[in-house]
């Protein structure tokens, strides 16, 4: 057992947060056990670390993020989707056939994961098997509970990124028989989008998906012309997420749709059939230009949301910055678009970052009794005039905050 004191902040539920002030909290075989004003006298030879009035709040859960894009974070945002995957994107995967520079990527990528307090992550590697296995690799022995894609992609797209569709079923099969036993990070199917998988390579995945009991990421009406293309190349489905759903990609696991910006009403209806994830990526939607979430109608409809930072569409790796940006987002939706759209809170903001997302890696996300213990530790964030509550501290670090912010980070799985 361990004894952490410290302000306490955490989602209650999607619209509160829960505040223990100046408390101790009992982690034990990397759970929490308790929450306590005052020490029990049966655990008072139990060391305590004290953080003073710093805040204990959960680690952040990342649901979309391009780890080999990780070099572009802040280049070519005056474009918009299609011209940049063309001109940044994808020549940038194609460095990965070289495994060396992808570890030297893949190294920083996950050490600055770990520095914004992220610890739980959806990743997306390229098409090159060598080098996404280096990612993999590298995430599970830091800790990292998550999933990572080898992509998925035949169509449309540089000829060096594309894969005849029987070698990238061949060497996506062998992905997930070397890794799917994995501690901490585990392989996810990950057809790129729907422009840029052909039937028969989707088929084959959602196969493969049935076989080992592997979930999908993927990117969700995008915007308007991912939508607009995937009806063009698959005109048998009434919507995107109907591609996927014939292929049998739906059932085998959790399912994470990057974006979902345009979604008709079998899209909704059919994420909603399946417990989908849908992740909301506040600085890459408006970098590219691509729309906004309505995240406050989809979250009253029950669609799953959890944030994500989508490097390098979004510029940040810390995903407390999008917790601040979607609330930005939201009242720019609803101020412009007002019909059937809200802002949501921050306390929402924060649900999305954290309890809502973690339930996708085994009980993460909370600092309930018998949650996992994934945890950060924030810096008092008051002023010298002006003392914060805990949780206007939290709410300040995911406007203004720095991953020189965090004082501590406490791993479940070291």
């Amino acid at each position: 057992m361990r004894i952490i004191h410290a302000d306490i902040v955490y989602s209650k539920d999607r619209e509160n947060l829960a505040v223990h002030r100046g408390s101790f909290i009992a982690v034990e075989n990397g759970k929490v056990k308790c929450i306590w004003t005052e020490i029990p006298e049966e655990y008072r030879d139990v060391p305590v670390t004290d953080h003073g009035s710093d805040v204990l709040i959960p680690a952040f859960s990342d649901l979309h993020v391009h780890a080999p894009q990780y070099p572009n974070r802040g280049f070519g945002m005056d474009m918009l989707l299609a011209d940049w995957l063309e001109k940044f994107t994808f020549p940038m995967e194609a460095r990965y056939a070289d495994p060396e520079f992808a570890k030297l990527v893949y190294d920083a990528f996950v050490d600055n994961l770990l520095a914004c307090g992220t610890m739980h992550a959806c990743v997306y590697g390229t098409v090159h098997t060598e080098a996404t296995s280096y990612l993999i690799e590298r995430m599970d022995k830091k800790g990292i509970k998550g999933f990572v894609g080898k992509i998925g992609m035949d169509r449309n797209a540089r000829e060096d990124l594309l894969e005849e569709p029987g070698k990238a079923l061949r060497e996506t099969e062998a992905f997930l028989e070397k890794y799917s036993g994995n501690k901490n990070t585990r392989p996810i199917l990950t057809p790129r989008f729907a422009p840029s998988c052909t039937g028969e390579l989707i088929n084959g995945l959602g196969r493969l998906g049935k076989k080992y009991n592997t979930g999908m990421q993927t990117h969700l009406v995008e915007s308007r012309w991912e939508a607009e293309q995937a009806r063009l190349l698959f005109p048998e489905c009434a919507c995107d997420t109907e591609i996927y759903e014939r292929a049998g990609l739906m059932d085998n696991g959790p399912v994470i749709g990057g974006h979902f910006i345009f979604p008709s009403e079998d899209d909704i209806r059919i994420l909603k059939k399946y417990d989908c994830y849908a992740a909301h990526c506040p600085d890459a939607t408006v970098s590219v230009i691509a729309g906004i979430m309505p995240a406050g109608a989809l979250l009253d409809r029950g669609i799953r949301i959890g944030l994500g930072t989508d490097i390098s569409a979004g510029h940040h790796t810390g995903v407390y910055t999008q917790a601040g940006r979607s609330v930005q987002l939201s009242k720019l939706k609803h101020f412009y678009e007002p019909d059937g759209n809200r802002a949501i809170t921050f306390p929402e903001a924060f649900w999305m970052a954290t309890k809502q997302s973690g339930q996708l890696f085994g009980g993460t996300g909370s600092l309930e009794p018998g949650s996992v213990f994934d945890a950060i530790v924030i810096r008092d964030m008051s002023d010298a005039a002006v003392k914060l509550t805990p949780e206007q501290t939290v709410e300040r670090f995911c406007y203004a905050g720095t991953k020189e912010d965090i004082r501590e980070r406490y791993m479940s799985s070291i």
